[in-house]
């Protein structure tokens, strides 16, 4: 069974209150019969329509192949946090790398936020931005661990980061089970799927080919690459594999390092004046559990939350129950609340957190591995794609320099292990290690 089919009807978005709420552009059409392009970009998620828009400004013939719609996959189903920085902070980094290259990544991930952002500006995407993301701890311990953190980035890096105590924080944030945090009001969150949509928009505005419901079954790699779809072909200078977790066996060089996970979402109803309850502030919060809990309002007045991961194909058969139970931990208050809907999706981690850009051919590239901060990162990685396949490589050689090594034991250990991993780790949060 194939990820990208087993979850989702083929051709639709989820039943998700992003799709319920985003721009109608229409469907773009199915490939059929061969042809001819400059670049072929497969997967149409922030990657692939990042790396479109720039290659087509550029004045390069560009196809970008969709086995669904256009933001499908983990691009129109994320949390919307528009995070700093790499997915690792900045301890972790100067400690794995060094101060001075942590400080180049810091500096990258700064220019990925500000690419959305410029983005967002000059195309006019209609997706909610709005600045602020908190993190926030349960123990004094992790508390006081994002205030040495926000202290380092002052210090160092001039990043000034707002520090609260357990007072201060539920003033913003009224959950009993936290006790302070940060907050960044450099970072950001929005309305992903509308932002997804919009950079479609503009690619194939600025002459982009997009074919969606074009899935892509083989791809014959050399000088002149053809990469063929159930119903038709591209024959391409080069060919940019941008589909992230869902990869699997198309790209296996990409998959022994890029692994599916699924992360769940749950909208509530409206909350009218009861918005007050979950978050005073326009902000979006991620808690220290291992696995984390993220959440943030619409601009409906929903709490959207996050919460809960699985691991292989199959999503849980009830959602809704999946995300309730650690959304009442957070927030028992609203244990009366409807959840209106409630969506999966599969994102692509790496072992060390980190994203996974290669060269794995003079004219193949890929980017992937997110980690769950895509929203900068990838849309930041298309960019990058674009200046190699232009000969412009640095930002894209300084990213796939980074260290990501296979999973152990390969395709066939990996999901138990982290299963066995994230047990671990979930047990530690409830027990308060």
């Amino acid at each position: 069974m194939d990820l990208l089919f087993s979850n989702d009807r083929r051709g639709h978005y989820p039943e998700s209150w992003y799709a319920a709420t985003a721009t109608d552009l229409g469907a773009f059409p199915v490939l059929e019969g061969e042809a001819r392009a400059d670049v072929c970009i497969i997967g149409a998620g922030f990657t692939g329509l990042s790396a479109a828009l720039h290659m087509a400004e550029a004045g390069l013939d560009v196809v970008l192949l969709e086995a669904h719609r256009v933001g499908f996959g983990a691009s129109g189903r994320n949390g919307g946090q528009l995070g700093s920085g790499q997915r690792q902070d900045q301890l972790t980094l100067e400690e794995m790398l060094g101060r001075e290259d942590a400080r180049k990544y810091w500096d990258l991930g700064e220019e990925a936020k500000d690419l959305v952002r410029d983005l967002i500006a000059k195309h006019d995407i209609d997706c909610h931005l709005r600045d602020g993301v908190a993190w926030c701890g349960s123990r004094p311990g992790e508390v006081q661990h994002l205030h040495e953190y926000a202290e380092h980035m002052g210090a160092q890096y001039g990043y000034e980061i707002e520090r609260h105590d357990a007072e201060s924080f539920r003033a913003i944030c009224p959950s009993p089970d936290y006790c302070g945090g940060v907050v960044d009001m450099g970072a950001a969150h929005l309305h992903p799927l509308r932002f997804s949509q919009g950079l479609a928009k503009a690619a194939v505005g600025a002459g982009a080919r997009i074919f969606e419901q074009s899935f892509v079954t083989e791809v014959q790699e050399g000088a002149d690459c053809v990469v063929t779809c159930e119903r038709g072909s591209v024959r391409a200078d080069h060919v940019i594999y941008a589909g992230n977790g869902y990869l699997g066996k198309l790209q296996p060089r990409v998959a022994r390092r890029v692994m599916p996970i699924n992360n769940f979402i749950a909208a509530t109803e409206p909350l009218g004046a009861r918005t007050a309850e979950v978050l005073t502030r326009d902000i979006a919060v991620a808690d220290s559990r291992h696995v984390v809990n993220y959440f943030r309002l619409s601009h409906d007045g929903r709490l959207l939350f996050g919460g809960g991961e699985s691991y292989g194909y199959k999503f849980p058969a009830d959602i809704k129950a999946k995300v309730r139970k650690p959304m009442l931990e957070i927030f028992p208050q609203l244990a009366g609340v409807r959840l209106d809907y409630a969506w999966g999706g599969t994102l692509g981690i790496t072992m060390k957190r980190l994203p996974f850009l290669a060269r794995l051919a003079p004219n193949v590239l890929s980017a992937s591995g997110y980690s769950g901060h895509g929203v900068g990162t990838a849309v930041h990685a298309g960019r990058l794609l674009a200046e190699a396949v232009r000969g412009q490589s640095q930002g894209f050689d300084a990213m796939a320099a980074l260290p990501v090594p296979p999973f152990p034991g390969g395709p066939a250990f990996r999901t138990p292990l982290l299963t066995l991993a994230m047990t671990w780790f979930a047990l530690r949060d409830r027990i308060g290690l």
